[in-house]
């Protein structure tokens, strides 16, 4: 006996992902098994925290929200419009649903049991590909190359001010868009439409917004009869359309769009209908905004499965950093989020490292990065710098020992070399056995170099004294701060060495003021912002930092800002030379993301006549300190 209902399903399912790739007969098998739902507008199929569904769900007709909370407030992350799937969480995790899904307006969405679809997923690859690809990178369409959808299934709120400074930033939106007359007829706004694959079109006068039409209009008045395609589009438009002002934030477009139930909001020049089009704000645009939203790329990074997983990551994190630059968020703020996620990337490779482990670590142990990682100031993908300490083991073991973590510690940078970040030329990473050590030959390692400054342990000391525990045991990392401390105290000789090298690079100008470029190689007539700018500072902090027993933070401006506190008579010095750094690097940042390298090298001839003196303004400081460390380590004589 037929079943025509079944038959609607499958001839509805078999037009989308995944299902296009199931035999027509199994689908009509899937499809008797399914219910059809029936939802009002803002009804709730399911809220963030409920037990997970027996059932996951296609959008039918009409369109689905998805949200988290956030206070008080729903934050819409997606919306699910027909064909597209929701609620794949019980197929893959046990856990209870971290989305709300309501309908934003009528809809009708199949829901299909897991245990019927389950069988046909085990026996056909590129279902459970689809499903698979889709769970693991929240796209509710990864077959849709250009029109993804990101359903951000870890989105939180960044708590504090980390996530205002993002939540509260001008959002991205399409400016000049297409836009129709009153008097074109519905049909050529349909085509121009489709042919310009946009799902709305403003209607103006004169460039003044009169309404709007939507691919819903389309759905709900024309293709179901109810107008002929061949009136003229004032008659079915939405009218008036929400006008909102020029730089309008991502907060205040999504609560524009709650408070009046829109998709879509139309930016003029005032913010009013009385002055011209400007652009188009949708409710894509407010989801891929959300899509960096620092908390999103901490938690996804937590739950990441695999190296690819943090990769895309790491990418994201990228447009993180280009979108706070380009809306001059505090370069300070910047290198905290980032270095808290980089960290949470390095973090969640480790734990998947360990699981490709034949047996759990033999030994309690610490990671920590090092040099600019160490002081969370490693804003574009330059090279790996890292080490691993264990805890002291019998002699018997210590071979075997040693031997786990190195095979570990290669996984790890192998990794991050997948991720994007480069092998240290050097080998300055865990993966070498010189730095992969018990704690007992770390302890000794630094007291080498403290006690006997030579040259290579003054350059080991610029390298190592900069650290960051990153994962396993933190009071390992304590104990190697404790030597270091305790060995530098009142230790004239130590500080003199590493004195007269934090003098090594003067402030980068000539007699007139000119800058300072190379005179030849590669990068003849640049201007090497790392060596002549950022490093001298970065010395001046570790070196001063030591000597007043500031631990715990190793990043050159949060140095430099305790210093001020535990200095005051030289506070200004200290808090100019913050700022230059912060400056040196906002510059260095700029260049690296403009032209996809590491920032270090300047082309001079680019930079506005501003952002030169800009520059030679953050290069007095310099001066300034070394002044201090000459005065206070009684180097004249190296200089």
């Amino acid at each position: 006996m037929k079943n025509p209902i079944a038959e609607r399903i499958a001839d509805f399912l078999k037009q989308f992902h995944p299902f296009s790739e199931i035999g027509y007969t199994q689908l009509l098998e899937v499809a008797k098994s399914c219910s059809v739902l029936y939802l009002e507008k803002n009804q709730i199929l399911f809220h963030v925290s409920d037990a997970i569904h027996d059932s996951f769900y296609v959008v039918a007709s009409g369109a689905v929200g998805l949200s988290v909370s956030s206070d008080t407030d729903d934050v819409l992350i997606d919306k699910c419009d027909e064909g597209d799937i929701l609620g794949l969480r019980p197929f893959f995790a046990k856990d209870n649903y971290l989305m709300t899904a309501k309908a934003r307006e009528e809809s009708i969405v199949y829901a299909i049991p897991i245990e019927v679809f389950r069988p046909v997923v085990m026996h056909n690859s590129g279902v459970l590909d689809f499903l698979l690809q889709s769970f693991a990178s929240n796209t509710r369409n990864p077959m849709d190359k250009n029109h993804k959808g990101k359903l951000i299934s870890e989105n939180v709120i960044y708590d504090e001010q980390k996530n205002e400074i993002q939540y509260y930033q001008p959002i991205h939106y399409t400016k000049n868009p297409i836009t129709a007359s009153a008097s074109d007829i519905v049909k050529y706004v349909a085509q121009t439409m489709a042919s310009r694959k946009i799902g709305s079109i403003i209607i103006h006068e004169d460039r003044l917004p009169v309404g709007i039409v939507t691919d819903k209009d389309l759905r709900s008045k024309i293709a179901t009869g109810l107008f002929p395609i061949d009136i003229t589009v004032n008659q079915i438009m939405s009218a008036p359309v929400i006008t909102v002002p020029e730089n309008l934030s991502i907060a205040e477009a999504q609560m524009m769009m709650l408070k009046h139930n829109v998709g879509h909001l139309c930016v003029t020049k005032d913010g009013s209908n009385q002055t011209e089009i400007t652009g188009i704000i949708s409710e894509h645009d407010v989801v891929v905004a959300q899509a960096n939203n620092p908390g999103v790329l901490l938690r996804q990074s937590r739950r990441a499965e695999k190296t690819s997983d943090l990769k895309i990551i790491r990418e994201k994190l990228a447009d993180l950093i280009q979108n706070s630059i380009d809306k001059n968020i505090p370069i300070q703020h910047i290198c905290s989020l980032t270095g808290e996620i980089n960290n949470a990337i390095l973090e969640r490779l480790i734990t998947l490292s360990i699981a490709k482990m034949d047996t759990p670590p033999p030994a309690k142990f610490a990671w920590f990065n090092i040099g600019s990682q160490g002081r969370k100031e490693q804003l574009l993908l330059t090279d790996q710098d890292n080490a691993l300490v264990f805890e002291d083991v019998e002699d018997e073991r210590y071979e075997e020992v040693k031997a786990y973590f190195l095979s570990l510690a290669k996984k790890v940078t192998k990794g991050l070399n997948k991720i994007g970040y480069a092998y240290c030329p050097a080998d300055m990473m865990a993966s070498n056995p010189l730095w992969c050590k018990s704690i007992s030959d770390w302890k000794n390692q630094f007291k080498g170099w403290i006690q006997n400054p030579g040259e290579r342990g003054i350059l080991m000391c610029t390298i190592f004294f900069d650290y960051d525990f990153v994962y396993g045991e933190e009071s390992l990392i304590n104990e190697i701060s404790d030597v270091v401390f305790g060995e530098t105290e009142n230790n004239d000789l130590f500080f003199a060495y590493l004195g007269a090298d934090a003098l090594k690079n003067p402030a980068p100008l000539g007699f007139f003021r000119q800058f300072l470029v190379e005179n030849d190689g590669e990068h003849k007539d640049t201007f090497d912002i790392k060596a002549r700018g950022l490093v001298p500072l970065v010395d001046a902090a570790r070196l001063l930092a030591i000597q007043c027993r500031i631990r715990n933070n190793d990043n050159t401006a949060f140095r430099f800002m305790k210093l001020a506190e535990k200095e005051p008579q030289n506070a200004a010095v200290y808090e100019a030379c913050s700022e230059a750094f912060l400056v040196l690097l906002r510059f260095r940042t700029e260049e690296g993301l403009r032209n996809g390298n590491d920032g270090r090298y300047l082309s001079l001839k680019e930079l506005s006549k501003l952002d030169k003196v800009k520059l030679k303004n953050a290069f007095q400081p310099i001066s300034e300190i070394q002044e201090i460390i000459k005065n206070r380590f009684q180097l004249t004589y190296f200089t």
